[in-house]
């Protein structure tokens, strides 16, 4: 369709081309020999459980709770069994088919096109063969999970067993159909539960220790809402990275997956759950009933296969492994603080490679400038041609800007831009609304103006370390680089709950930031001194809005805690108390607040985080108690950033 990748990386290939044109009964009843791990020892899953259940760790975590408990060890067996048949996937090559045609259905009636990096299936095949291998995909749909077995089949690639919460196992017949597709089912949650822990850990390394098949999980933990990268979690890094740490096996290949969807299913319904609708619960009838889907187009998914990462090489000058040879390897022990920093920063690393190979369209750039311009859609309906010749040059010169960042882009070639940006007008204008009462309405305009963050989100990670400089020179109190820089560092740390922000490398981010702003021609440094050019207040300013709703989202936090919060809260009564203070200020006009993103339960829960970490906020027996002082401070500077 003549459109440009910027810039120039592997070659994607659109796998719905060939099932418009062939028969998806013959695909999916195809030969299907895929390539497998090199050390393989065949095994049915059914056996897979009796090698777990005979672990030595499982036996000493089992003599351990029995001489904890008083129970009998055959009880606690019992126990550990029934756990494990709860959890445990049943892989089979029949339901994977079924899927396979089903899901080819699906797909052509969703999605325009399913495009996938062929240079990284080829890397992912070789990791595969070589080494045990772990894949890390993006989480931003249900639908992420689905596309992925679907792609390695596709490609004759061995199919994944993937970590999936309990929520999906109480939906009938679906839940055991993804558990025949090699679905693996775990609590959200374990508490001190030491049992589930040692039968969850061992499953998982005995099935990436015989190379049984790719362990699959998302490192955020859950589907990110808004989507932006979320915090990762560290629990399953832990277990898949152990193996090669106690020698178990020589190295594991953790491989980095980029799903970028042009338009999500679940976007308005995300929206909705920031604003405190309750998320459905799932079920096999709510699957049914949401086959209106179908009749929508929801554009085309670019997946990026990244390079596999080699934990051996991640380890290198990191990790001591001979600590591990002091006690026997059965025996679990609570990483140190040196596995911990190394488990935390690789998974960072990772959710950064995640961040870098995502694909982004048009839409994305024209959302990041209509949420700076809220009147420019209003201005769209009335007098559209002229507001689109607007926002297309304001488009093309972010494209530029984006490409020089190092953004990965899908623009239009041949297509002329502006037809993608009528689409994405249409999109987020939203319903028009019956009559209903100013709060009504209100919540109504946030789920467009989150819908449409929801694209802009996706390109904050581009402009997260300019944007974070650009704000720093704003409100430093001179243009000293050591000032500037203090005030990067506090922007930087504050926001850590908020980005993807790897622990340790403020430096490195103000250094790049730097660079960046240099080379584009916004920035000049004349002897320690920060100097914006001409051209520079438009790229300055532009960046600066971009941090501008999540300065605000905290700022109304801390007015919030320091005006209304006079008792304690509950950390499940805050969300509602602060999302009832934002909704009764701007429905008075007590204080301005400019953007309706504020209400956002995620910014809101990000910003009580940050303000807990820096001790702004205390936690007392289940309560959030506000220490004054400190609130007052970060509201002070957020005030003088507002003001500014």
């Amino acid at each position: 369709n003549g459109s440009v990748f910027y810039p120039k990386r592997d070659d994607f290939e659109d796998i719905l081309e060939e099932r418009r044109n062939s028969s998806d009964l013959r695909y999916a009843l195809r030969c299907y020999i895929p390539v497998l791990y090199k050390e393989l020892t065949p095994c049915k899953a059914s056996e897979l459980k009796s090698m777990v259940l005979q672990s030595d760790q499982l036996r000493y975590v089992i003599n351990q709770v029995c001489k904890e408990t008083g129970m009998a060890a055959d009880e606690v067996q019992a126990e550990a069994a029934a756990i494990l048949e709860e959890m445990a996937h049943r892989l089979q090559l029949s339901t994977i088919r079924f899927f396979a045609f089903t899901l080819s259905k699906v797909f052509k009636t969703l999605f325009r096109s399913i495009c996938v990096n062929e240079e990284g299936i080829q890397r992912l095949q070789q990791a595969i063969h070589e080494h045990p291998v772990v894949l890390l995909p993006s989480h931003r749909s249900y639908m992420d999970f689905l596309l992925m077995s679907y792609i390695l089949y596709t490609y004759d690639l061995a199919l994944p067993v993937i970590a999936a919460g309990m929520d999906f196992m109480a939906m009938k017949f679906v839940g055991e159909m993804l558990r025949m597709s090699g679905a693996f089912f775990i609590r959200r949650s374990f508490g001190g539960d030491k049992l589930y822990w040692a039968v969850f850990s061992e499953y998982v390394k005995t099935m990436l220790k015989n190379g049984f098949a790719p362990v699959e999980f998302f490192l955020e933990g859950t589907r990110s809402r808004t989507c932006k990268s979320l915090t990762p979690k560290l629990g399953l890094l832990n277990i898949v990275m152990d193996p090669f740490l106690k020698g178990e096996v020589f190295d594991v290949s953790l491989v980095p997956v980029s799903i970028s969807y042009e338009r999500i299913l679940e976007e308005a319904l995300y929206a909705r759950e920031l604003l405190g609708v309750p998320k459905p619960k799932e079920s096999t009838s709510g699957l049914f009933k949401a086959r209106k889907v179908l009749s929508e187009d929801y554009g085309s998914i670019h997946v990026y296969f990244g390079q596999p990462v080699s934990v051996r090489s991640l380890a290198q000058n990191r990790v001591d492994r001979c600590q591990f040879n002091l006690i026997p390897r059965h025996i679990p022990r609570k990483p140190g603080e040196d596995i911990h920093s190394f488990v935390n920063d690789s998974a960072y690393r990772l959710v950064r490679a995640q961040e870098e190979n995502m694909v982004l369209k048009p839409w994305v750039l024209l959302a990041s400038l209509l949420l700076q311009n809220h009147h420019q859609m209003q201005v769209a309906e009335q007098k559209q041609e002229m507001a689109l010749d607007e926002l297309t040059e304001q488009a093309v010169w972010l494209r530029d800007l984006s490409r020089q960042y190092g953004a990965f882009l899908h623009w239009p070639g041949t297509v002329q831009a502006q037809s993608s940006f009528k689409t994405l007008l249409k999109i987020n204008h939203g319903e028009p609304c019956s009559t209903v009462t100013p709060e009504e309405e209100l919540l109504n305009q946030a789920v467009i103006i989150l819908s449409c963050a929801s694209y802009r989100n996706q390109a904050l990670h581009i402009f997260l370390r300019p944007a974070l400089l650009a704000s720093a020179i704003h409100t430093a109190s001179s243009s000293n680089k050591q000032e500037v820089y203090n005030s990067f560092s506090f922007l930087r740390n504050m926001f850590s709950n908020e980005f993807i922000l790897c622990p340790g490398a403020t430096v490195q981010d103000f250094e790049e930031a730097c660079y960046l702003l240099v080379k584009t021609g916004a920035l000049q440094i004349n002897q320690q001194e920060f100097v914006v050019t001409e051209r520079g207040h438009r790229t300055l300013g532009f960046l600066t809005r971009m941090l501008d709703p999540f300065l605000q989202g905290y700022q109304v936090v801390c007015r919030f805690l320091c005006e209304d919060a006079t008792e304690g809260l509950t950390e499940k009564q805050f969300v509602p108390a602060v999302r009832k203070f934002i909704i009764r200020h701007i429905l008075t006009g007590f204080c301005r607040l400019r953007y309706t993103e504020v209400l956002s339960s995620d910014l809101q829960k990000n910003s009580l985080a940050a303000l807990l970490r820096l001790g702004a906020v205390q936690k007392l027996k289940g309560y959030v108690g506000v220490c004054h002082p400190c609130t007052s401070v970060c509201f002070d500077w957020l005030r003088q950033k507002q003001a500014s």
